[in-house]
């Protein structure tokens, strides 16, 4: 039997670059090796303020792009996480068992909680522990992660030990033990607007990412815009220059070239030729993409279908793991 790999993306916003760079081409490669398991985390989008009206349309929009991105429904399983109950069931037995500290400690949660205030609901505090449960029902052998989500992964294996401790035995286990995979490119791409913070959904200015389906005037001139700086000649890795870095790491990708190629092609560039050069590879490589896209979206039923395949398969699985820790944990089950 193959390895199993589970992953998912919040369904906030359109997803962009980092997405697909940091994650959806990841699992693209990792599928034809990987028994994997990839869903629309719909229900960690409602842990900060959200539009009723448009999470049904992200949630499609995003499983559309996961598809037109080239995940295959032979090889991937594709699901929406609240489709299901599973998640949501085991999350609450596992907010039980971690130690609120464990869940203050958490970087996202401090970082979030200061820009909402008062207002910040208690979901954002327990979300690890539902993106704990997210992992352990499919009991996957790795994770793919940016480094970012490094702690969540970490919070998940002490809560496996924590719930193994309390509930199990060394020789029978109530849960398996998740290992986190970190790509070594690409899996932190950063914002065009400061080369030193992540690209994100989230950043109020739609300027500093480019979203998989922006256009191809609308990349141009995101590229034209994004932050530089003074020096001709461009590098890798050079800590003074972050936005360089980043930009060259997106070229490369892009254009499927390794490293030191990038680096002696780029050289001796300024910015006035660089631009254009990494605008050109990116409207190439998403055309594709938004092709398939919209090809999948215009087609009636299909999209419904892949989701209702999904999450027979993901319930199946989920249900058995969640009944596992109802019976260790001592819970009577229907007869």
């Amino acid at each position: 039997m193959r390895q199993r790999i589970l992953s998912g993306i919040q369904t906030t916003g359109d997803l962009h670059l980092g997405n697909y760079l940091g994650a959806i081409k990841n699992w693209v490669d990792l599928q034809d090796t990987y028994d994997s398991f990839l869903f629309m985390a719909d229900l960690h989008a409602i842990t900060v303020p959200h539009d009723a009206s448009a999470l049904a349309e992200t949630t499609y929009k995003t499983a559309a792009l996961y598809l037109a991105c080239g995940i295959d429904t032979e090889r991937s399983t594709v699901f929406v996480q609240s489709h299901v109950s599973a998640h949501a069931e085991l999350g609450w037995l596992l907010t039980c068992i971690a130690p609120l500290n464990w869940l203050e400690d958490m970087v996202q949660f401090k970082e979030k909680s200061v820009r909402q205030g008062e207002s910040v609901g208690a979901g954002l505090l327990c979300y690890p522990a539902l993106q704990a449960a997210d992992i352990l029902l499919y009991e996957p052998d790795k994770v793919p992660v940016g480094e970012d989500q490094k702690q969540h992964i970490e919070l998940t294996r002490d809560i496996t030990v924590r719930i193994n401790h309390q509930f199990g035995t060394p020789k029978a286990p109530v849960l398996k033990m998740p290992d986190p995979m970190i790509r070594a490119e690409g899996a932190r791409v950063m914002s065009l607007a400061d080369g030193t913070s992540k690209m994100s959904k989230s950043d109020p200015s739609d300027l500093s990412r480019i979203n998989l389906l922006d256009p191809p005037d609308l990349i141009l001139k995101k590229i034209k815009k994004c932050k530089t700086d003074p020096v001709r000649g461009l590098e890798f890795d050079n800590p003074e220059r972050p936005e360089c870095s980043n930009l060259l790491t997106l070229y490369m990708l892009l254009a499927d070239k390794d490293k030191a190629a990038v680096a002696e092609e780029c050289r001796e560039m300024g910015w006035g030729q660089f631009k254009p050069l990494l605008a050109e590879t990116a409207i190439a490589a998403l055309e594709p993409i938004q092709q398939r896209y919209h090809a999948i979206r215009t087609e009636e039923g299909y999209l419904d279908s892949v989701l209702r395949q999904g999450k027979e398969k993901a319930e199946a699985i989920a249900q058995q793991t969640l009944t596992k820790v109802k019976t260790a944990m001592g819970y009577s089950l229907p007869r």
